[in-house]
């Protein structure tokens, strides 16, 4: 009888087919807060100003109007209107107003209403908030104001739509350009209801708008 050979089997190192070792995730990285405040330059036809936006108390509404800025549609816009109370000199009162370059493409939905009951951000000399029909339909169209306008604050007192205007932010330097806009001339005709009488004639022009640093002691302490 012939003896059956075995063939040993070879025994192949541990580590030759070993699975490799699982990695290790990335640690993860804490979201930076946004800044709690966002400074604008403005160019107009008539000037500069520059306009600083509380992005910690109104962050909706500055968001919704960033969006504008960054997507270039207020650069080639306009101020329209002039709102103007008692004399016209350098202490008159009112508003002027206006609104970004609407080219058809680019339509934002209209921005949740925040009203200064809930920002605490009340309607006083340079503040800048934004103009609207109902309640959460505002896109755009904003207002500058001269002299304090608390009439434009929300009230719960009286019945009916007591939500006031949502203002989020003021105007940090350049308000003897908003006097000059909002001393300029405006059409006897133009404008439909309360607003004839207040559209600028001519308009004058937003040639631009952009981000610029806010400066250091302005920033809320850590």
């Amino acid at each position: 009888m012939k003896t059956a050979f075995l063939i040993p089997l070879l025994l192949l190192p541990a580590t030759a087919h070993a699975a490799p070792p699982p990695k290790k995730p990335a640690p993860r990285v804490a979201p930076q807060p946004l800044p709690a405040k966002v400074r604008l330059s403005v160019m107009t036809s008539m000037g500069p100003f520059v306009l600083e936006l509380d992005r910690q108390h109104a962050p909706l509404t500055t968001a919704n109007f960033l969006k504008y800025v960054d997507a270039g549609l207020f650069t080639g816009a306009e101020f329209y209107r002039a709102m103007k109370s008692g004399a016209q000199d350098e202490g008159a009162a009112g508003l002027i107003q206006g609104k970004a370059r609407w080219d058809g493409k680019r339509i934002f939905p209209p921005v949740k209403h925040e009203p200064t009951t809930l920002t605490g951000i009340k309607h006083l000399d340079a503040t800048i908030s934004m103009a609207r029909g109902a309640i959460d339909t505002a896109t755009s169209s904003f207002f500058i104001t001269l002299g304090p306008m608390p009439a434009l604050d929300a009230d719960p007192a009286p019945a009916g739509d007591n939500q006031g205007f949502a203002a989020f932010g003021r105007v940090v330097e350049g308000m003897d350009v908003i006097r000059k806009i909002h001393a300029a001339p405006v059409s006897a005709t133009l404008g439909e209801g309360y607003m004839k009488g207040q559209m600028l004639a001519p308009v004058v022009k937003i040639v631009s708008t952009k981000r610029v640093a806010v400066p250091v002691n302005t920033l809320p302490a850590k």
